[in-house]
């Protein structure tokens, strides 16, 4: 198995007195695309509230290389490592592209380095390099989560939390962003923690998979294996097996590679 790079334990969120999230426990490995698929209100963005510090949880602990995140705010969280790619594109409207970009690496005092990685992320995302003066509120969708993903990577982080990526895109486009993704993950080496409900696209560039259900993680798998169950196929993808009927129960494994 893989270094363990962030760590959940037992995780307990409320929004008031309702609990959101119910006992969560999962690891990310270093280095590797690790998704969590569930339906609208599962407790998803939760987690990685919860996780970049955002909120915090009344239970269990969150470690990141080995260091407790509980009790830290986002700013710090951050500055150790761990970007957060919120849910929504959440540009700063007034500011051009190149001004956003800044803005993602404003921890940082390399400033070679900084321009060498503002021509990365042009690299990976040309249509930010022709808008660079351009005001972020007026980029179109696709554009502005480009420009997300790219102001996190200014950070040079050594982990991602992707909250939606492809939420409200064409599927060209969500073919384009997730394409990307899994060229930082590979040539940046950035972890990666993909919350998704396009779940045929994330359990085909991921690692391995948990499902999220009211709250609680019901299934875990390779993502290899979890594209071969017939609940995954039938609840996820669309695709059903005449031969199995009835309700089925889900069985939670664990089989990290």
């Amino acid at each position: 198995m893989a270094e363990g790079l962030l760590e959940v334990n037992n995780i307990e969120t409320y929004y008031g007195p309702i609990m959101a999230i119910r006992g969560i426990s999962f690891g990310v490995p270093r280095g590797a695309i690790v998704t969590i698929l569930g339906a609208n209100g599962a407790g998803k963005t939760t987690i990685l509230k919860t996780v970049s510090g955002v909120m915090e949880p009344q239970k269990g602990t969150v470690t990141f290389e080995g260091r407790a995140l509980r009790g830290l705010d986002p700013d710090k969280v951050m500055r150790l490592g761990l970007s957060h790619v919120p849910e929504g594109r959440e540009v700063f409207p007034l500011l051009t592209v190149r001004e956003n970009l800044k803005m993602g690496a404003y921890t940082r005092t390399d400033a070679g380095a900084v321009a060498q990685d503002m021509q990365m992320v042009y690299d990976y995302f040309p249509v930010l390099a022709m808008r660079a003066e351009q005001r972020a509120g007026l980029l179109s969708g696709g554009e502005q989560q480009m420009l997300s993903i790219s102001r996190a990577l200014m950070a040079r982080p050594k982990m991602m939390l992707l909250d939606e990526p492809s939420l409200g895109l064409s599927p060209k486009l969500v073919k384009d962003i997730f394409d990307i993704i899994v060229r930082i993950n590979h040539e940046q080496g950035v972890t990666i923690l993909l919350v998704e409900q396009n779940a045929n696209m994330a359990l085909h560039i991921a690692d391995y998979g948990y499902v999220l259900e009211v709250g609680r993680i019901v299934m875990e798998d390779t993502c290899a294996r979890l594209l071969e169950k017939d609940d995954i196929k039938e609840f996820y993808l669309g695709i059903k097996d005449q031969s199995v009927r009835g309700t089925r129960r889900w069985k939670r494994k664990k089989m990290w590679r």
